[in-house]
């Protein structure tokens, strides 16, 4: 398939899926949003909450525990934050999976009041038939998130996309809102023109959705901030940890991560290798668990030893930018084209970049790491 149609395809896909609103459709598992909803964020008053960052999350919630469900600690926990809403898209796992595991840790965090909203069940195009002909030809790609095969200790089930096993944690009392994360992503930035940052820690299908039913949300939107884009990362899938020098985000649904890259935001952040600076380490939990608390407890039963803190990194350098230490100024897009590099990153310089609609992005290569765990063991101990 070609580029071009390729494309064409992926919009006329994202089009019809926005304008269906699966999210929204009745189901027993969905129940309607209040009539007054409850204020989200931490409490504040005059001046103050004036002054926070306004967040709308979107994310994939492989749980219990791990580096998805514990990047929500600093959006519950920093009073910067007026956190709007959190979107849920299928990625590590599937989406009404994902979604029963955030609801329970919003529980057990004390804060059922954030709401969290269903979104793609599915990437743009790529399916789990296509990426399998695309392994045969160049070769395995170790983590497939929903896609992956079951496995003794973990509960992968790729043919069952509905399927909710029981959670380790418990299961959920309260529900999703009734609206779509795509839906509610335009309604938050048309709400609060300027002001809103979305931070994208999955695959970006939900976002490049919102961008086909309101492409003035790119405009609109303070600026997005997104985690994946990982680069030059071959030798480290060969002397390393394969899953964790892979660039899952992107390869999961390339033709969404073209769309969101090639939109006129006024700002993109990408926070690429370096989310992998900091890792969960036995200290690091070991800090978190002496806390009695009901997150802290959470932490030290489901955090994966070893694993990278790629998304608590993205939030907090959402919330604080002055985390970053160094970062580049590039082009970029993401590979459609059929091939072994689909769903990989390309970035130029300035110089050299093609002008056809790549637009600049902030890449962050380094970061203040003492500062940033500092700030995320002193909030997951709350």
């Amino acid at each position: 398939m070609t580029r071009p149609l390729r494309l064409l395809l992926a919009a006329s896909l994202a089009a019809l899926v926005a304008a269906a609103n699966p999210a929204a459709a009745a189901s027993p598992a969905v129940s309607p949003a209040p009539k007054a909803a409850a204020k989200v964020g931490p409490k504040a008053s005059g001046k103050a909450a004036d002054n926070r960052v306004m967040i709308f999350f979107d994310n994939d919630f492989l749980g219990p525990g791990q580096s998805n469900i514990q990047s929500m600690i600093p959006l519950l926990r920093d009073p910067r934050v007026n956190l709007l809403g959190v979107g849920v898209v299928t990625g590590d796992a599937w989406m009404t999976e994902e979604t029963a595991h955030l609801l329970r840790f919003l529980e057990i965090a004390g804060r059922p009041d954030v709401p969290v909203y269903k979104g793609s069940p599915m990437p743009l195009l790529r399916t789990q038939a296509e990426m399998a002909n695309w392994e045969a030809r160049f070769g395995r790609i170790p983590f497939k998130g929903a896609w992956n095969a079951p496995r003794p200790g973990r509960t992968y089930h790729p043919d069952e996309p509905d399927l909710v096993p029981p959670l380790p944690e418990g299961a959920p009392t309260i529900k999703p809102r009734h609206e779509g994360a795509v839906e509610a992503l335009v309604a938050a930035v048309h709400a609060h023109p300027g002001q809103v940052t979305i931070v994208a820690a999955g695959p970006l299908t939900n976002i490049a959705l919102a961008l086909r039913v309101a492409p003035d949300i790119a405009q609109l939107a303070k600026e997005i901030v997104i985690e994946p884009g990982k680069l030059d990362t071959a030798f480290a899938r060969t002397t390393s940890n394969t899953d964790y020098s892979t660039d899952f985000n992107f390869l999961f649904d390339p033709e969404a991560a073209h769309i969101v890259l090639t939109a006129p935001w006024k700002a993109i952040t990408l926070v690429g290798n370096v989310s992998s600076s900091v890792r969960a380490s036995p200290e690091v939990i070991a800090k978190i668990a002496a806390s009695p608390s009901p997150v802290a407890r959470y932490f030290k039963t489901y955090a994966r030893t070893g694993q990278p803190l790629w998304d608590e990194i993205t939030v907090a350098l959402a919330i604080d930018r002055s985390l970053v230490t160094q970062d580049l100024t590039v082009r970029m897009d993401v590979d459609t084209m059929p091939g072994m590099h689909y769903g990989e990153p390309q970035v130029w310089p300035e110089e050299t970049a093609p002008r056809t609609g790549v637009r600049q992005v902030h890449l962050v290569r380094a970061i203040d790491a003492d500062r940033f765990l500092s700030g995320f063991v002193g909030q997951a101990r709350q």
